[in-house]
């Protein structure tokens, strides 16, 4: 194979990688894949058997609710992310079904099953509700916290799942879950500066700038690593919860190159992928004390 020929067949490896992982941010498969990831790494660090039906219900909800907000935020994302909302308009309705009977049959299964709590699988609806209709996403800094604790409500799902809802690597896990998304979720809001300030929403980037919420992102950052070290050497929790700090590293890597200009697949694939990236880590730890 000739240079030429084998840049160009490097090219279009790089373009079909490109459309692939695209498709799985526009189509909300991914940041589903995310919380997943945060069902597994709460699971292992709490020492708990990995079970498939909450691997599930995580599932569905995300992508329904995720879904319900592609719709709901249609018109910023024609000013933010202009190839997101053409992929809505040409799939959404197609992935909203798809969403809702995920959603759907969740729910059923919990019922038919007896799980309790069952009825805590309306939460998800509540929360798209408030955030997209509601108004949440509106108020300064309010719907950066109110995404975190909607993240939150995973690990501790998680605990309730298995009757372990109060014990402390629970809470750990579900506090830290709600620190670092409410992080991420300050830092995605750089990307859609235009549309908000169009929209009249104010967020942390186009009310103190892109180079102070990056410093603030990253103070905050640093201050949740401490305190997880904290958490280690001051309490009776596992030295696996160390592996947390390499969110921590990994957060710490991509906040400096958080600008405006950086792309769907910058904010939807590296940022979000931080719990993917997360239990990946956790389940590498937990495999090598297993050797």
């Amino acid at each position: 194979m000739t240079a030429p020929t084998a840049s160009r067949g490097g090219r279009r490896w790089v373009a079909s990688l490109q459309r692939t992982l695209r498709l799985l941010v526009h189509s909300n498969l991914f940041i589903s894949l995310a919380t997943m990831s945060v069902v597994v790494t709460t699971v292992l660090l709490a020492d708990l058997p990995l079970e498939a039906l909450p691997l599930f219900i995580v599932f569905a909800a995300t992508l329904f609710v995720y879904t319900v907000n592609r719709f709901t935020d249609l018109e910023e994302d024609e000013a933010n992310v202009p190839d997101r909302a053409s992929f809505t308009k040409r799939y959404g309705r197609l992935l909203l079904a798809l969403g809702v009977g995920c959603y759907v049959i969740a729910i059923a299964i919990a019922v038919l099953e007896g799980l309790p709590g069952a009825i805590y699988l309306l939460l998800p609806l509540v929360v798209a509700l408030l955030y997209s209709v509601g108004g949440i996403k509106r108020v300064f800094l309010v719907k950066n916290v109110f995404v975190g604790f909607a993240w939150g409500l995973i690990p501790l799902g998680v605990g309730y799942y298995y009757e372990q809802l109060w014990t402390l690597e629970i809470l750990a896990v579900a506090g830290y879950v709600i620190a670092m998304i409410t992080i991420a979720a300050v830092i995605f809001d750089v990307k859609d500066i235009l549309g908000d300030r169009e929209e009249g929403i104010a967020t942390v980037p186009n009310t103190l700038g892109t180079a102070a919420t990056r410093r603030y992102s990253q103070a905050a950052n640093v201050a949740v690593a401490a305190a997880v070290v904290g958490l280690v050497f001051g309490t009776g929790v596992s030295l696996e919860f160390l592996s947390l700090l390499a969110m921590n590293g990994y957060v710490a890597g991509y906040i400096p190159f958080a600008t405006p200009e950086r792309g769907p697949l910058y904010y939807g694939f590296v940022v979000d992928g931080e719990h993917v990236f997360l239990a990946a880590v956790v389940l590498l730890v937990e495999w090598l004390g297993a050797l």
